[in-house]
């Protein structure tokens, strides 16, 4: 493996040695604003030279010869500009587009965006930013460099089931939508990025809104949502065959192609990936499988789109980490799972139809309508089960009573999703802008338990199911958004939004208990802020919202019969100042976010030992963060983000059991703890990058990152924590033009170049036995040094 990392550090040294000629570089930005425009094409009329630019707007066209050239720029939804030139020396060239007449893609997102105006804390990845980082690992570790953000994979190498925190709220708390749709599970309002395997090859853009945000539909943000856009036209047809092979026999195939725009209205545009990895984890291997295709009208004031992608995924189960002692012993890719099929196997697919109407220059709409389907279980073996737990008769055999048996289960979820949204927008003067936007979606799934195998069978029917429940959920809101700017420098907005929820779950759980259960809440969200432009390249910003979540599937399920868990609330105060200049770029944020009834581990278990959550009154995150870049010269730059946080909740009650001989709980303890720490969430969260670009096309760059010590529960307690760590990774990449290729990239990723032990994610339990509390932890290793190499071909 360190012969293959050397020879492909020599290859991505080659352009030091290249014959570097005349340059054209710049920015392009929209006419009559300082707004840059990342991801606009820029080609050579006649030749296969075509770049883009990047996320700050910024594109260079290197190895020119002296000559004259025309010089085409464009972007889906302005005009298209060329200007011919000629060339002697290097060249700074700046252009300008103007908005065209018909709708841009862009619109399909534009009700859940926040732009410069909006009083809200936000990060925007564009399409290079996210094909710099795209090597195959799941999504979460694309956004891995963004403030706040912590990753964790179970596998160990960001490869199967990946974990994302924002500001110390898990994926259930961070709200996401593609195109404008929800994505998060209705019940357990997780996002499983292993269902959508290299889906970020598909991926236009990303907004990463932190806070509550602008509203958006599905459950409420409490750390954060991530608006994501698909892919959209590209101005020139294209095909792409993108490879990468690493460390654990990391393998990503990717094709994909685009017709361009066809008669300037037409576009199709298709992917299909495959990604296997061994896991750095024993037997934590991955299979993934997934494709996209996207078909796409644009008329003068109508845009359709629909888009069809699935994914399948099969990984063998590394989720329950390893325990203390196995860590300390050094044994760190431990698997307790021995049994040749204990995987989890999922399929899903999507179906999504946006289209967008300009009635006017003042008057749009946009909607969509879509529908998944999802279909899955995982399976495990199991040694002596009793007969009991599984609804079954005890077998008597040869006038022996067993009550026990081994048995292989398999636990199936089987779901429909489907709705609408819609949003109008209305801008009679660039002084004021209304929307007025909802969406309706319903959800269906079916949960239940199946026996494959057993060595008794008892009174088993394969196929039958044991347990067997559905989960009904409806999910309506409606809001309306103004923002209006009474003088030039100030911009003032409002956004209220209505949600209703109405879920049951009807039928037998797992433990066999009957479940009868039905809640129906309404949530009220408002939220005001102003934004004040110090000038045009810096403002300040204010804003207060409010959000209304509801539990999760788990909260109810659990819950003691006849009781149903709170809702949680949050109220939300940003307060911002942000920077944009030619070279220097920084957004400087404090907040605070106080919880009414928030859900939190307790300690408390249910009778078969699944841990609880319990609304503890008040609880707060008060942080500050701050995200900057600096190019220092045309060869270097630096891009850092810092976010440090105090995360506490007022009072809380811990819960501890006292076992018997028998297992049989004879005493609950509780202890009270005042202003003590939420787990799992740091209060440091460091990140810098220093690129160097030696030549143009060719790009290196040094990325560390800190996290901070995390407690696995809430009672701060030393003993029961992931420590603190520091993780360095290298990233290289060169594009260059050779064979006819239109374009060819070499890239390489070194994580973790300084092969640190650390753990990122982790859990514990106690218990009391004879008088004596003890704990145990178990915790997620991930991997030392590894690499992955990718070569991306684009004709």
């Amino acid at each position: 493996m360190k012969k293959l990392l050397i020879a492909a550090i020599a290859v991505l040294l080659l352009p030091f040695v290249a014959n570097a000629q005349f340059s054209i570089s710049g920015t392009v930005s929209q006419k009559g604003s300082t707004t840059l425009l990342p991801g606009t094409t820029i080609r050579i009329r006649n030749t296969s030279n075509v770049t883009k630019t990047d996320s700050q707007g910024h594109y260079d066209l290197s190895n020119l010869k002296a000559g004259t050239y025309t010089i085409i720029a464009s972007y889906v939804g302005f005009n298209t500009v060329q200007q011919t030139l000629t060339l002697q020396a290097d060249l700074n060239l700046n252009l300008e587009l103007s908005a065209a007449a018909f709708l841009a893609d862009e619109v399909i997102v534009n009700a859940t965006r926040a732009n410069e105006k909006s009083a809200t804390t936000y990060k925007n990845l564009s399409k290079e930013d996210i094909r710099q980082n795209n090597f195959g690992q799941d999504l979460p570790f694309i956004l891995n460099n963004t403030p706040g953000v912590v990753v964790t994979s179970d596998a160990g190498a960001g490869v199967g089931y990946t974990g994302i925190r924002i500001r110390g709220s898990d994926a259930t708390r961070v709200n996401v939508t593609l195109n404008g749709i929800p994505y998060n599970d209705s019940e357990s309002q997780g996002t499983f990025w292993v269902n959508m395997p290299d889906f970020a090859s598909s991926v236009d853009n990303i907004q990463i809104q932190r806070g509550v945000g602008t509203s958006t539909n599905g459950a409420g943000a409490f750390g954060a949502s991530l608006n994501i856009q698909t892919t959209t036209p590209s101005a020139e047809p294209y095909a792409e065959l993108n490879n990468t092979y690493g460390s654990f026999n990391t393998l990503k195939n990717t094709v994909k192609i685009g017709t361009g725009l066809i008669d300037n209205k037409f576009s199709f545009d298709g992917r299909l990936s495959r990604i296997k990895s061994d896991g750095f984890v024993d037997r934590g291997a991955s299979d993934l499988k997934s494709y996209f295709l996207s078909g796409a009208y644009q008329g003068e004031r109508d845009v359709l789109r629909i888009n069809v992608f699935a994914g399948t995924e099969k990984t063998y189960q590394s989720w329950n980490g390893i325990s203390e002692e196995t860590l300390l012993q050094g044994d760190r890719t431990y698997n307790s799972f021995t049994y040749k099929n204990q995987t989890d196997n999922y399929w899903q697919n999507h179906y999504q139809m946006l289209y967008a109407h300009q009635f006017s220059d003042q008057f749009s709409f946009n909607g969509a309508l879509h529908y998944t389907k999802g279909r899955g279980y995982y399976e495990e073996y199991k040694e002596g089960e009793s007969f009991s737990a599984y609804g079954l008769q005890n077998v008597t055999v040869g006038g022996t009573v067993i009550e026990e048996t081994d048995l292989i289960r398999r636990r199936w979820l089987d779901n429909n999703f489907y709705g609408a949204t819609y949003n109008f927008t209305y801008k009679p003067s660039n002084a004021l802008n209304i929307t007025l936007g909802g969406a309706y979606n319903k959800y269906n799934g079916d949960h239940f338990g199946e026996i494959i195998w057993a060595q008794y069978a008892s009174n088993s029917v394969y196929g039958n199911h044991y347990y067997d429940n559905t989960g009904k959920k409806t999910d309506f809101n409606v809001f309306g958004k103004i923002v209006y700017s009474p003088v030039e420098h100030l911009s003032l907005f409002a956004d209220l939004q209505y949600r209703n929820v109405d879920y049951s779950v009807l039928g037998t759980e797992k433990a066999l208990n009957q479940l009868n259960i039905k809640d129906n809440l309404g949530f009220f969200n408002p939220k005001v802020g102003a934004t004040y432009f110090l000038n045009k390249e810096s403002n300040i910003y204010a804003s207060l919202s409010v959000a209304n979540k509801e539990p999760i599937r788990d909260d109810y399920v659990n819950a003691a019969v006849g009781e149903l868990p709170k809702s949680e609330r949050l109220n939300n105060i940003e307060l911002g100042y942000r920077i944009k200049k030619e070279r220097f770029n920084a957004g400087l944020n404090v907040y605070g976010m106080f919880y009414k009834d928030q859900l939190v581990l307790t300690g408390k278990q249910t009778d078969v030992g699944e841990p609880l959550r319990q609304n503890v009154d008040q609880s707060y995150r008060l942080g500050v963060e701050l995200d900057a870049s600096y190019t220092i010269s045309k060869q270097f730059a630096v891009n850092a983000n810092a976010a440090l946080s105090r995360n506490k909740i007022k009072n809380y009650l811990d819960y501890l059991y006292e076992y018997d001989d028998n297992y049989n709980v004879i005493n609950t303890v509780t202890t009270p703890y005042k202003s003590t720490n939420i787990s799992f969430s740091p209060s440091a969260v460091l990140f810098g990058e220093l690129v160097y670009k030696p030549i143009s096309g060719f790009a290196i760059a040094l990325q560390n990152k800190y996290v901070g010590k995390q407690y696995l529960d809430n009672t701060q307690n030393e003993s029961r924590k992931l420590k603190a760590y520091y993780v360095g990774n290298f990233r290289a990449g060169y594009d260059f033009t050779a064979f006819g290729i239109k374009n060819i990239n070499l890239g390489l990723l070194v994580n973790n170049i300084f092969d640190k032990k650390y753990e990122s994610n982790g859990y514990t339990y106690g218990s009391i036995y004879q008088g004596v509390a003890s704990y145990s932890n178990f915790y997620f290793p991930q991997a030392g040094t590894n690499f992955l190499l990718s070569l991306n071909l684009k004709f």
